[in-house]
């Protein structure tokens, strides 16, 4: 087999002496050379990381910003992966962050050209980044439907029409390919949980089954996100019982960009979800088979207690303003109508069996309506035992969900994921509690791990200027004034950073016809496009409330970041678990949570030694002094007001 190294290795010599020279060679000739800016702290990082590849160990790496620690990783990962002949698997924070690894102006680009290679890196993103052409197919049949969805329906590729064969990959169908639609035109076309890809008639035309195909393939690395990782993991068994590949190839390695953020990805991936809409879409579907009269009778009084269900879950209903998930108060009511439901659902799964039998229903319809009722059955199960774990309600646009999410992961973790005898990096500058990696190793069920911290090699007294300004409790409009007013004095270049969505719709709103420089809000069109258009429109600026974590912005494009409010996390019921958990809540959750978080915000503004900005910090009166202290402890540079 060819040698695919990037450095000289015969039969005799060892694989890790060769990478730990060729490793010395490009930090101190070959990057140098290239211009790169190369750091004492990032050489630190790229010869502790060796042992963890030499040793197959989990290693917590922690580096201060601007230490360049991606660079580190891949070049690990890349050879790594080409000794071991699998691809390396790097996951991003969320689906926002997988673009940035490969965008032209990102690491990859600048590796490849340093280094005179051809790094063949693949996205595995999450289905519902895909386009659906069944739900296509339904919205553009609708006389009233928008040109935006005919403008993507003509964008198809001939072979996905014409029943002509494909000669070669062509990729369609991601998220990415119709930037201009908002997200809540995307959600009208990508995938969602009512489809059954692995029954359905157009699945080998499907852009999604196509990517799929391609990214597994990736010789060197397939990047990520950390919930897609999650789901490969819980799901690779059963994937395999039905036939199925699992989402992911064997990988050589692991890296965990952000891996201070896996624990809450952990978590989502053993979430159960149970959606009104999606019980009665599915049961409605079934009633256009010709079944049979008693069949027919349980699907209409299940219909019906659906309905009774989620009205009395409503009614339980605590709700936050600030997040979307709401408490639930199990009154007797309310475990009386869920009795009733999962007894109609255990009924109906017991008559399809007779059903199936009969052959009157459309295989494809009774597949799918089979996994959904196992599913809800198992779900409601878990709702009406005294069940340790947490659960909450959720109501979109009329769309009623009830969620339940186990407490704690590790077990699974450590059976599941740490168990694998291959490198495990966790990357970040926020991994340690008090210079300690304990919390996170016990919370993710790693036993054994390697670790290391390094600060950040930036002058910030030099290059960064912090202002606090306290506004009243109920002074929102002077908090968006304020804002303004400093996005006119840098002349665009910024970023506003929110803690919740309402307040950056009410951003929105505030600045209309009020910024002479183009102004970018998360949500309006597909995320990597936005800041794509942030990073090459210098006086541009972008709102966002998930970029507090990886977007990376060196030069002129970014001088200016404002904080809108310290990033508490919300009351919900998932973090009210994690204070039920703590003898002393706040200082155990709320606070390390936002102090994290607030590092990570901050940490966007200063990208290389030449650059030079401020960041604005807008406090609420109510803070208290303690809270003022802490915050303050943990800036780079000393407040200058």
């Amino acid at each position: 087999m060819q040698n695919r190294m990037p450095f000289a290795i015969s039969k005799t010599e060892s694989f890790y002496e060769k990478l730990s020279e060729w490793i010395g060679d490009v930090f101190y000739d070959i990057l140098p050379e290239a211009g790169f800016e190369i750091r004492d702290e990032q050489i630190f990082m790229a010869f502790q990381l060796e042992k963890a590849f030499k040793e197959k160990k989990v290693i917590f790496a922690e580096a201060g910003v601007g230490t360049g620690k991606t660079i580190v990783y891949l070049l690990y990962a890349l050879c790594y992966a080409r000794y071991r002949h699998q691809p390396a698997i790097i996951a991003c924070a969320d689906e926002t962050l997988i673009e940035q690894l490969v965008k032209k102006e990102g690491d990859i680009a600048k590796l490849e050209k340093a280094l005179g290679l051809t790094i063949d890196v693949r996205l595995a993103k999450s289905r519902e980044q895909y386009l659906c052409l069944n739900k296509l197919d339904r919205v553009i049949s609708n006389p009233n439907s928008e040109e935006d969805f005919h403008d993507v329906h003509d964008l198809l590729p001939d072979f996905v029409e014409s029943g002509s064969s494909m000669q070669k990959f062509a990729p369609y169908g991601d998220r990415k390919d119709y930037p201009e639609l908002t997200d809540d035109k995307w959600n009208q076309v990508a995938w969602d949980s009512l489809q059954d890809c692995f029954t359905c008639e157009k699945r080998h035309r499907c852009g999604q089954t196509l990517h799929r195909d391609h990214y597994r393939n990736s010789k060197d690395i397939i990047i990520c996100s950390h919930d897609f990782y999650m789901e490969h993991i819980w799901t690779k068994d059963s994937r395999k019982r039905e036939g199925q590949l699992p989402l992911l190839p064997e990988a050589s390695c692991v890296v965990f960009d952000e891996g201070h953020l896996l624990e809450y990805a952990s978590q989502k991936a053993l979430t159960y979800r149970f959606s009104e809409q999606i019980l009665e879409s599915l049961l409605t579907r079934l009633m256009a088979n010709d079944v049979r009269e008693k069949t027919l009778n349980i699907i209409e009084d299940a219909i019906y207690q659906n309905e009774q269900f989620f009205h009395a879950l409503s009614l339980a209903a605590e709700s936050d303003s600030i997040s979307d998930k709401k408490s639930i108060k199990k009154t007797e009511n309310l475990l009386k109508e869920g009795r009733k439901l999962h007894l109609l659902i255990n009924q109906l799964e017991e008559e399809l069996v007779f059903e199936s039998e009969m052959y009157v229903i459309n295989e494809y319809d009774l597949k799918v309506v089979e996994e959904y009722l196992e599913q809800i059955s198992y779900s409601l199960s878990l709702f009406l035992k005294d069940l340790k774990g947490i659960i909450w309600f959720e109501d979109h646009q009329g769309e009623r969900t009830l969620v339940i999410m186990p407490r704690m992961v590790e077990d699974i973790m450590k059976e599941e994921v740490f168990s694998q005898k291959i490198p495990f990096v966790f990357s970040s500058a926020t991994l340690s509690e008090n210079k300690s990696f304990d919390y996170m190793a016990s919370s993710l069920g790693v036993e054994n791990h390697l670790s290391f911290t390094v600060e950040s090699p930036f002058d910030y007294e030099e290059n960064m200027q912090i202002h606090t300004t306290v506004f009243g409790d109920d002074h929102l409009n002077g908090k968006m004034e304020y804002t303004l007013e400093k996005i006119k004095k840098s002349a665009g270049r910024a970023l506003v950073l929110f803690n919740t969505k309402e307040d950056l719709r009410l951003f929105k709103e505030f600045s209309k016809a009020k910024v002479e420089w183009p102004i970018y809000f998360e949500g309006e069109a597909e995320i990597s496009t936005l800041v794509s258009h942030f990073q090459n429109e210098e006086q541009s600026i972008l709102c966002s409330v998930n970029l507090w974590e990886g977007l990376d912005i060196p030069g002129r494009s970014l001088e200016n970041v404002i904080i809108f409010s310290l990033p508490y996390p919300p009351n919900d019921p998932v973090f009210t678990a994690k204070r039920e958990g703590a003898q002393d809540s706040f200082n155990e959750v709320d606070m390390p949570y936002m102090l994290l978080r607030l590092r990570q915000g901050i940490g966007r503004l200063i990208r290389t030694h030449e650059d030079k900005g401020e960041i604005h910090l807008l406090l609420n009166e109510s803070t208290s002094g303690k809270v003022t202290e802490k915050v303050l402890s943990i800036l780079p540079v000393t407040v200058n007001n």
